[in-house]
C-alpha cells in the first residue's frame, strides 16, 4: 500500500507497575480502532527503565505479549515497542516487538545498551537487526540508545523504508534526541518514528516526551508536546519516498560497513 498511517503513542509510566501501565496504554489505544495502521509505543512502556529485570521480565507468551496481541487484533494495527524480556536459560533482553493483526510476532534485542545507566550489567545485548515486511512496507526496529549508532542503522540498497525508535531519552538530553533522529532519516533516505516517554521514573529522571515522525528529508510529518500524553498520528508515503531515492540516489555511493559481534 502506498500510504501507512503511523500513530505515536506518548506518556507517562508507571513504575514497575505492568497492571497500571497496561491499562493506562491499552485505554489510550481504544481511540485508535481501525484509525490506524501502525502503532509506536515508548521503550519499556510496561515497567520503566527498571534494572530489576529478574522478577519483571517476561517470555514473549507471558502478560504483556499477549495482551499486545489482543490490542493489535482489536485495533486492526500493529504494534511495537519493547519490554523486559528472559529467555529459558534466564538471560534477560530489552526487547523489541513488533505484533501484527494476523498476530504474527517479531522480536529484536536491544544490541547497544546503555552503560550509563548500568544496563549493561544487568542485560544482555542482542546481536540481530529487524527489519519487519509489513502492508508493502520494510519496517527497522531499534531501541532508545541505538540511535546514536549510524552504522547499526546503515540503510544499504535501501533494505527499509522507515526506521522505529522507541525510547526512554531523558529530558537532559532532548535536543540530542531530536538532533539524532533527523541525521537518521537524512543519512539513510527513510522515514523516521520515534517515540519517547513523558514524566518521571522510579530513579528520578525526567522525560518530556518529544516524539516525532520525520520524512526522508527530515521534514516533521508529526510532532508531539512536550511533557504532554499524546496519541497522534501521521501519514507516509511510499511513492514520495520512491521518487526521491531516484531522483537523488545517495544510497547508491554508499559506503560497507561490517559489524562484528
Amino acid at each position: 500500500m502506498n500510504e501507512l498511517r503511523v500513530s505515536l503513542v506518548q506518556a507517562d509510566i508507571v513504575w514497575e507497575n505492568k497492571e497500571k501501565n497496561l491499562k493506562h496504554y491499552g485505554d489510550l489505544l481504544k481511540t485508535l480502532t481501525l484509525k490506524t495502521d501502525l502503532v509506536v509505543l515508548p521503550e519499556v512502556f510496561s515497567t520503566g527503565f527498571s534494572m530489576h529485570a529478574g522478577h519483571l521480565a517476561e517470555t514473549n507468551d507471558d502478560w504483556t505479549i499477549s495482551t499486545i496481541r489482543s490490542w493489535s487484533k482489536d485495533l486492526g494495527a500493529a504494534i511495537c515497542g519493547s519490554f523486559l524480556a528472559r529467555d529459558d536459560a534466564g538471560k534477560v533482553f530489552n526487547r523489541g516487538f513488533f505484533i501484527t493483526p494476523e498476530n504474527e510476532a517479531f522480536f529484536y534485542d536491544k544490541r547497544h545498551l546503555f552503560r550509563m545507566g548500568e544496563e549493561n550489567e544487568h542485560f544482555s545485548a542482542g546481536d540481530r537487526k529487524l527489519i519487519v515486511p509489513y502492508k508493502g512496507w520494510n519496517i527497522r526496529l531499534i531501541i532508545c540508545y541505538d540511535l546514536r549508532f549510524p552504522v547499526w542503522t546503515r540503510n544499504p540498497d535501501n533494505e527499509y523504508d522507515l526506521l522505529v525508535c522507541p525510547a526512554n531519552w531523558p529530558a537532559v538530553r532532548a535536543d540530542v534526541w531530536k538532533i539524532l533522529l533527523q541525521a537518521r532519516a537524512l543519512e539513510n533516505q527513510a522515514y523516521v518514528c520515534g517515540v519517547n516517554r513523558i514524566g518521571t521514573d522510579g530513579v528520578n529522571i525526567h522525560y518530556r516526551g518529544e516524539s516525532a515522525l520525520l520524512d526522508f528529508k527530515a521534514h516533521p510529518i508529526v510532532e508531539t508536546e512536550q511533557n504532554q500524553t499524546s496519541v497522534a498520528t501521521g501519514i507516509i508515503q511510499k511513492d514520495a519516498l520512491a521518487g526521491f531515492r531516484e531522483k537523488f540516489p545517495v544510497w547508491m555511493d554508499a559506503d560497507r560497513f561490517f559489524i562484528s559481534s
